[in-house]
């Protein structure tokens, strides 16, 4: 029972958290870019269900976080809050005959919600501005990094209360697995960034065929770590 209360505990706070940030950041926002953000959604949506089963852990990885960043980097705030609430809805969307996980979709949208407000707010603060990290490589990390410490750090967290584990552990796993995937992504948004910049978004978000193409590298790696992992099966009657 005990155990049960600390997992609600958990997500009530991020929950929380996310409403305040998320709040905070649309409250912030003034200009909007409507087409703009309906292709980012889009895209965002759709490889949001391209999910790689992390192994060791009980939870998956969509693809779609260089269209997060491209959010975050490229749009208001409040935009990027919805895209991303939108995509990881569709992430958590139960396939046929799945059951609803309420708990676990309402944190998974609260910590990406928060983690994308946090990203969003630092990479659009006046400070940043003035030191022009909004219009260098460094912005770009700034808002990677954010996003990476604000997405693994709670996911470590809940999975540390839900299974009474040590989070540090997990969250080095985690951060090991899904590390080389934020470095990738942000390299990709970088090139959105400057394809946009010269040739306009239409044909910077022709992307899509790249993020399938991790998708798939990702799944095969996984896999074989998946395979590589599990014990050898002994068939009767056998001989080496």
């Amino acid at each position: 029972m005990n155990h049960t209360r600390q997992v609600k505990t958990f997500i009530g706070a991020m929950m929380l958290a996310a409403v305040t940030a998320g709040g905070y950041a649309v409250a912030t926002s003034h200009s909007l870019h409507l087409y703009f953000a309906l292709a980012v959604l889009g895209l965002a949506g759709v490889t949001s269900r391209m999910k790689v089963k992390l192994p060791g852990i009980n939870g998956n990885m969509s693809v779609n976080l260089p269209f997060l960043l491209t959010a975050i980097v490229s749009l208001s705030s409040a935009e990027a809050v919805v895209i991303t609430c939108v995509s990881t809805m569709a992430q958590c969307w139960p396939r046929k005959d799945a059951k609803w996980k309420p708990e676990q979709i309402a944190f998974n949208v609260s910590m990406m919600a928060f983690a994308s407000s946090l990203a969003s707010l630092l990479f659009h603060a006046q400070w940043s501005s003035r030191f022009g990290l909004n219009s260098n490589p460094l912005g770009l990390a700034l808002a990677a990094t954010t996003l990476f410490l604000g997405q693994t750090l709670p996911v470590a967290g809940i999975v540390a209360v839900s299974e009474n584990k040590a989070a540090g552990p997990i969250w080095w796993n985690l951060a090991q697995l899904s590390f080389p995937y934020y470095v990738v992504s942000a390299g990709v948004t970088s090139m959105v960034q400057m394809v946009s910049a010269h040739m306009g978004w239409e044909l910077a978000l022709a992307v899509f065929p790249i993020m399938y193409g991790i998708h798939r590298s990702y799944s095969l790696y996984f896999g074989k770590m998946a395979e590589s992992s599990r014990p050898p099966v002994l068939v009767r009657g056998a001989s080496a």
